[in-house]
């Protein structure tokens, strides 16, 4: 899938000299490159590159921490000289003291977030979600991250006195987002992990009708223990969890539009029983349907 913004701008022709000329078009925001040096966390710069097909860079130190996100295209990364492939999905970080060699693919130049910053709490941030400077790691789906990375962009590109602190924020909701989407690099292309990617569609596209994990383990034509090692592996969920979460998420939006009952909505979601439906919707929300329901009703 390609990249999010419709109207890439071009990049900037002054733009700090760690940047890399061998980039078509980009759409980037500058903070401050001399960030305060006793402040918690602060954004330095961000965007969204559009590589040429000779791009490389070639840095034995960096002086930001920073994660760069690919989003499309091809290419070989060397860390400290740890080596890598590069794909949609895959995220890597640096700082200073990490070498680094990124290289495109000349048939598929690479597309790419990036965020630079610094700060006391800088590494920990990285460490938070298991993306250590030196290191790579890959989200699923492919995709996961760029709603975030748009917003920390349009965020930073605000001339507002906030324009700072909310960007250190989307940062910070950037890295829990890291920890949910994160899937383990040496299996993405395993047949484990297709096999996974193949019954959380499933769920994803019947789970109105789907009732049981037996159920899901016929269509799916995979043993129930089988679907639950393979969730417990790349969600830290069973897939029964999964499932009912999209339920009950679905009962909260036809709950609020305010014209159903919550017989009728607990039938939509698959709930002949409307007392288990309750038990569960409150297991979920922490409300009972009624409860939600008022509450929603007053906003």
């Amino acid at each position: 899938m390609k990249p999010g913004p419709q109207v890439p701008q071009r990049a900037k022709e002054h733009a700090p000299e760690f940047f890399s000329e061998k980039v078509a078009r980009a759409r980037r925001f500058y903070l401050s490159l001399n960030p305060p040096k006793d402040c918690s966390l602060a954004v330095v710069c961000g965007g969204l590159e559009y590589t040429t097909p000779e791009y490389a860079i070639r840095r034995d130190s960096f002086p930001f921490y920073a994660i760069e996100y690919v989003v499309w295209g091809h290419g070989e990364l060397k860390l400290n000289g740890r080596g890598g492939s590069l794909q949609a999905g895959r995220l890597f970080s640096y700082g200073p003291g990490v070498r680094q060699a990124i290289i495109g693919q000349p048939t598929e130049p690479l597309v790419k977030y990036f965020v630079d910053f610094a700060g006391g709490d800088a590494l920990q941030l990285l460490r938070s979600c298991h993306l250590a400077p030196g290191s790579m790691s890959q989200v699923f789906p492919a995709n996961a991250l760029q709603v975030l990375f748009d917003e920390l962009i349009q965020t930073g590109l605000r001339a507002h006195r906030s324009t700072a602190a909310l960007c250190a924020k989307v940062l910070e909701c950037l890295a829990l987002k890291i920890n949910i989407a994160k899937a383990p690099l040496e299996s993405m292309n395993t047949l484990a992990f297709r096999t996974y990617e193949r019954c959380r569609h499933h769920i994803e596209q019947h789970f109105r009708r789907l009732q049981t994990l037996e159920q899901l383990s016929d269509e799916c034509h995979v043993t129930s223990a089988y679907i639950c090692r393979l969730f417990r592996h790349y969600e830290q969920q069973s897939p029964y969890t999964h499932l009912l979460q999209l339920k009950m998420n679905c009962a909260a939006e036809l709950l609020q539009q305010g014209n159903l009952l919550v017989k009728q909505a607990a039938e939509q979601v698959g709930f002949e029983d409307q007392y288990l439906f309750s038990r569960r919707f409150k297991s979920v929300f922490g409300l009972s349907p009624r409860e939600f329901r008022g509450l929603a009703g007053r906003q």
